[in-house]
């Protein structure tokens, strides 16, 4: 027969709800961050940027020229379309604030952050009500350490943006997404066509009038058509090979990324509370087999002993959900 007192331990893990607490090994800034633009920038904000400029400067100037003229004209308005589009919905992710709406009313990003004081309070959010940023917020708002302040529905913080994502921008970090994905698959299999056709029939790559002027020898001309620059056959498959071995890379990144952020929305659920769902499934298959050899020790301690593992959905700090992947 099951001991009362052991009902009742498990019946009070059950009803036990915590506000999310900070993580004693993150050090809040002195500062809210606005946003992505917000010092300091992560190193995967502006790796990010060097990667898009490359990959645009690659096709732009040089293999969308060498493709024959029936494919030239579409491939310039399709990948510039999708470049703009990633381009905009980026820097629109990055821009905004994703905050709370009434983090954003009191706009008082230049007053130093409180510090936390655990003798009076045992978590940052606690009713609905954040001690850091002072002010009531809603039921998905979680705080972020990183950004030291609360994020409007938290899904996740993005190094590659250096921004949180929440509701005010996810929309435009998925697009950022997709146009990404779609736009690197479109570059690699254009790289590969050139590669392969410089071999099977390179007369192909050459139908630009430019290359009327070097007709008969092996040289070849790139950002044509406005400032050709001479080079050689070696060069631009080199740099294909180079582009392509980036692009593939960066393509199984994002969209690892996109596949996991459609089986989350067709689950109508965030990357949190993902997060949240998956830990807990983990402490509960861990923690079965010693369910009952425990359960003695486990009633007899006290309240924040009790659980140091076991925590709700609030208690888990948000900015430890960092997304590892590129936009």
């Amino acid at each position: 027969m099951v001991n009362i007192s052991e009902m009742a331990c498990y019946d009070k893990r059950q009803r036990r709800t915590g506000p999310e607490q900070l993580n004693d090994l993150v050090v809040a800034p002195l500062h809210s961050r606005v946003n992505g633009w917000s010092s300091p920038l992560h190193s995967f904000q502006l790796l990010t940027l060097m990667l898009y400029s490359y990959l645009a400067i690659v096709s732009f100037g040089i293999y969308i020229p060498l493709l024959p003229n029936e494919w030239k004209r579409v491939a310039y308005i399709v990948i510039g379309i999708i470049f703009v589009h990633h381009l905009i919905a980026h820097l629109i992710a990055v821009t905004i604030d994703p905050a709370d709406e009434n983090i954003l009313a009191k706009k008082n990003y230049d007053k130093p952050m409180p510090l936390f004081d655990r003798s009076k309070f045992k978590h940052v959010i606690q009713n609905q009500h954040c001690y850091l940023c002072e002010v009531d917020v809603g039921p998905k708002t979680k705080h972020c350490s990183t950004c030291n302040k609360c994020i409007a529905d938290f899904d996740h913080h993005c190094n590659w943006l250096n921004n949180c994502v929440g509701s005010r921008n996810y929309w435009f970090f998925f697009n950022a997404v997709v146009s990404a994905t779609v736009g690197i698959l479109l570059l690699i299999l254009m790289m590969l066509y050139v590669f392969i056709q410089y071999f099977v029939n390179p007369a192909q790559l050459r139908t630009s009038p430019q290359f009327e002027s070097v007709r008969g020898n092996d040289t070849w001309l790139v950002f044509l058509p406005l400032a050709p620059v001479e080079t050689t056959a070696v060069a631009i498959l080199a740099l294909a090979t180079l582009s392509v071995v980036l692009g593939s890379a960066s393509f199984l990144l994002v969209g690892h990324l996109l596949a996991f952020h459609l089986y989350l929305l067709s689950n109508k659920m965030n990357t949190y509370e993902y997060m949240t769902q998956h830990r807990s499934k983990q402490h509960t298959i861990r923690q079965e087999p010693n369910t009952e050899t425990t359960s003695d020790q486990t009633c007899r301690m006290e309240p924040l002993q009790e659980l140091p593992e076991v925590r709700q959905p609030d208690s888990i700090e948000p900015s430890s959900i960092s997304e590892s992947l590129p936009v």
